[in-house]
């Protein structure tokens, strides 16, 4: 099942192509494994003019001949939600687990975040056949090497899909990701937002500038930390986990998904 909004996002073959392409082979160093994060929150008309300014600036990442990338992610936590309790009480060292689907290019990995407290994103992943609920020997292993947790601590909790576009500094190592169309769910419950885009600017150094948070500047977007996973677990286990830190984050998405509705296909 797919929780992925219906309705297409509104970025034209027009607007992408005006950025130059960059396949996966060529990005090197720009996957930024051991980086710093910028987030922002935005509707899909402040995208599109952000986009208009920067298409100079950076190239846009095409697998097999697409430019927005569906993705499809099961997250894990521990049965009372260690995980998404660390970041919802602001702990500086945290940790997320994931298994991804990279949809176009056919790739699977299971996937660790370490948020460090020196605000670095460190990012462990291995390769695995398929998306999987459980672990066997080798992502026990690989879990135990980089996870202070044992394996068996944790259980499938949301699956996310979302479509990316991602692009590529041509004159620094930055990379910026733009998830529209996000999408949560767990049995029968399922949740998506539209008319909005979760982007993160992904850096080596803060000190580095950035074309498109130049631009978030410009727009008067304001920086601020979300997360999909978190997102999705106080919106579909509201029962179940603390969530008094996420209702600011969620009438943002509220307002946001009401200014970018009728914008058009641009």
């Amino acid at each position: 099942m797919s929780f992925l909004n219906p309705n297409p996002p509104v970025l034209s073959d027009r607007l992408l192509e005006k950025f130059d392409p960059i396949g996966l082979d060529d990005l090197g160093e720009a996957n930024l494994l051991d980086r710093v994060d910028t987030k922002f929150m935005l509707d899909v008309g402040q995208l599109l003019t952000a986009l208009e300014r920067v298409s100079d600036d950076y190239r846009v990442l095409c697998v097999n001949g697409q430019r927005l990338n569906p993705y499809q992610t099961l997250y894990f936590d521990t049965p009372d939600f260690e995980l998404y309790q660390q970041h919802h009480n602001g702990w500086a060292d945290r940790y997320k687990i994931r298994a991804r689907r990279y949809v176009n290019s056919a790739q699977t990995y299971l996937e660790i975040k370490h948020r460090t407290n020196r605000s670095r994103t460190l990012k462990s992943r291995m390769p695995i056949p398929y998306i999987m609920t459980h672990f066997d020997l080798a992502t026990t292993a690989f879990i135990d090497t980089n996870m202070p947790y044992e394996s068996g601590l944790f259980e499938p909790k949301l699956w996310n899909e979302y479509l990316r576009l991602t692009l590529v500094a041509k004159h620094r190592l930055e990379r910026v990701t733009i998830d529209l169309n996000v999408g949560f769910g767990w049995r029968n419950a399922h949740t998506a937002f539209s008319g909005m885009a979760v982007v993160e600017v992904k850096q080596d150094d803060l000190t580095m500038p950035s074309a498109f948070s130049a631009q978030m500047r410009r727009l008067g977007v304001q920086e601020g930390g979300f997360s999909k996973y978190c997102m999705g677990v106080y919106i579909l286990y509201q029962d179940a986990v603390k969530g008094n830190n996420m209702k600011p984050h969620l009438r943002e998405v509220e307002k946001l998904m009401r200014e970018g509705a009728h914008v058009a296909v641009h």
